[in-house]
């Protein structure tokens, strides 16, 4: 591997799309099991360069607040009240302006490597309401000046807070500088709860259930602050540990261990060959990740957490779970997950040592206030409707983080010599970046830039929604010679360029995004197909897919079975034909 080249499988490039997809797809599979996606080591300093400036940015921001005493002294004042609520602006900010997670190369974004604010500060770009049917003056797809303002009140709002003086006095002890006036969190608040109405990626960008929910907490007295800042914590870590309550998530954990930034040579090969039943045949999860997926991960994020926010208070051997927890962030840190949540694991592991260490004797039943404790438990309440209905509410609010479960996608372009229906995408939508695989095409080749298409299909391949996902294939396109006439691409590195963010999120690249995307290229009947599939809800195991044309609508939709997931491998085989259940049909396709 160099510095800047990606490990690729040994492969005859120029021959590379003549083969058929499944033959690529068992291909890069096999090549996963031992080089993920073949991250260039420039790829990987560049991420770490980041994490480096979302620590060292806070710190000399926050030290310049009058009283702290500079960043010299931070040491002494990194527990005081302003602190804790500044990094909450400031991630905020970072994320909301598109440096956070879904960002960089592993993101499918190359260049430019954010989309964000390169985006939203546009007109004319795409922007995706959350209910334009039921909510006054969100209708229409295109970004306007006043979707602009909105988002540079959010921006501007939150440097005001975050540049701010503290008010109100001693908090904690004698000499703190007290905390951020919540008036100042107001613009921001309001700004982003409104733009997120207009386009909800935005408001999903922000991690809204996390850092806008906290603003809301700045508005109540220190104790319950902290109080509910630990309950807030506790619901996302329990939120994240039902979602993997799954036959999902050792997939994941399969997937994402062979993509270790730390596990790189072929001395950690055989380490990597022992996640899966058979590393070149039988690429299902061994008993190892399933091992990691149920007790070190889901069991452990369950129980610690637990223990840590409501019984340990102060006591010495709360140290031991902080512990315990810094690991289980690093950990998923070292994974560099695709979607590259990295300053999200930073944040919690400044957080275990802020809450839970220095804080350690505000419980979280000490909270007093009745009306803080109801805006906590309607986000309780989210998270429950979350898991039962997958389909109404992002993976992201109902906190069903990591768990290989959420809503997916794959859009299939019909090709021709003068590029097809990517080339009108190209010509015809207004964004900040062109699509991936043009992306990557300045940087390598078209070939190599297919051949990396492709392993971001492999990474979604060895997942269960994956399995599900190329069995419907057939039925969107026909034959294996229908198949041939289109580039079939990943539905997250469609959205990236197309709306300015992506992370996981299957609701961004839907039919919503089709029908914009539609009224900008006015495609042919076939052009365009999207399989679009729904997370599974927790109480059943199916789950419902749509197969839309961009001009025609609705194709097929149906469910299909998490068991007939669990019995396929990543490539479809000759002749298997994945068992569904249509419920809607059009009488002709």
């Amino acid at each position: 591997m160099g510095f800047m080249t990606p490990v690729l499988p040994d492969v005859d490039r120029d021959a590379w799309l003549t083969q058929p997809r499944a033959a690529r797809l068992k291909i890069v599979t096999r090549h996963w099991v031992e080089h993920g996606f073949g991250t260039p080591y420039a790829v990987y300093l560049l991420y770490l360069l980041k994490i480096a400036v979302y620590i060292a940015a806070p710190a000399a921001i926050i030290s310049l607040t009058p009283g702290l005493g500079g960043l010299g002294r931070i040491a002494d004042w990194w527990t005081q009240p302003i602190v804790y609520q500044k990094v909450i602006i400031f991630t905020l900010l970072f994320e909301v302006l598109g440096l956070g997670c879904g960002s960089g190369p592993l993101t499918g974004r190359f260049w430019p490597p954010i989309g964000g604010f390169l985006y939203w500060l546009r007109p004319n770009t795409i922007r995706l309401p959350a209910w334009p049917d039921k909510v006054p003056l969100t209708r229409g797809d295109t970004r306007t000046i006043a979707d602009v303002v909105l988002y540079a009140v959010v921006l501007g709002g939150g440097v005001w807070a975050l540049l701010a003086p503290g008010q109100g006095g001693p908090v904690t002890a004698a000499g703190d500088v007290g905390v951020i006036d919540p008036v100042l969190v107001v613009p921001p608040i309001v700004a982003l709860g409104l733009l997120g109405l207009r386009d909800k990626t935005i408001f999903l960008a922000a991690r809204g259930e996390h850092y806008w929910l906290k603003l809301f907490v700045f508005f109540f007295p220190f104790v319950d602050q902290v109080a509910a800042f630990k309950i807030i914590m506790l619901a996302l870590w329990w939120g994240a540990a039902t979602s993997k309550l799954n036959h999902h998530f050792p997939y994941v954990v399969s997937v994402m261990t062979s993509n270790n930034a730390l596990l790189r040579g072929r001395l950690f090969n055989r380490v990597k060959h022992m996640l899966y039943l058979d590393p070149v045949n039988d690429l299902r999860p061994s008993w190892l990740p399933k091992l990691m997926a149920h007790v070190g991960g889901t069991t452990a994020e369950f129980l610690v957490p637990a223990i840590l926010v409501l019984v340990a208070g102060d006591q010495p051997w709360r140290w031991f779970l902080i512990g315990f927890m810094v690991i289980f962030h690093l950990n998923i840190l070292s994974n560099l997950p695709m979607g590259v949540p990295l300053e999200w694991n930073v944040f919690f592991i400044f957080s275990l040592f802020y809450l839970f260490g220095h804080y350690g004797s505000i419980r979280a039943t000490d909270l007093r206030s009745p009306l803080l404790l109801a805006i906590v438990m309607v986000a309780v309440a989210v998270v429950i409707a979350g898991n039962l209905f997958p389909d109404k509410i992002s993976f992201l609010p109902a906190m069903r983080y990591y768990a290989g479960n959420w809503a997916t996608s794959v859009w299939c372009f019909r090709a021709d010599a003068r590029g097809g229906a990517e080339a009108k995408i190209e010509a015809n939508v207004v964004k900040s970046s062109a699509l991936v695989v043009n992306q990557l095409a300045k940087f390598y080749d078209a070939q190599t830039a297919e051949i990396m298409a492709d392993k971001t299909a492999a990474f979604r391949a060895m997942h269960t929604h994956g399995r599900a996902l190329n069995g419907l294939l057939p039925r969107a396109l026909g034959s294996e010679a229908d198949e041939a006439d289109y580039r079939v691409r990943e539905g997250e590195i469609v959205a990236g360029p197309l709306i300015g963010w992506n992370f996981g999120e299957g609701h961004l690249h839907n039919e919503q995004l089709v029908a914009a995307v539609q009224r900008r290229c006015n495609f042919e009947e076939g052009d365009v197909r999207v399989i679009i599939l729904e997370g599974q809800p927790i109480h059943t195991q199916r789950q419902w897919y749509r197969i839309v044309d961009a001009k025609t609508g609705l194709v097929e939709a149906g469910y299909v079975t998490v068991e007939d997931m669990l019995s396929r491998q990543p490539w479809p085989e000759l002749g298997d034909e994945f068992p569904v259940h249509v419920t809607t049909q059009r009488t002709t396709r």
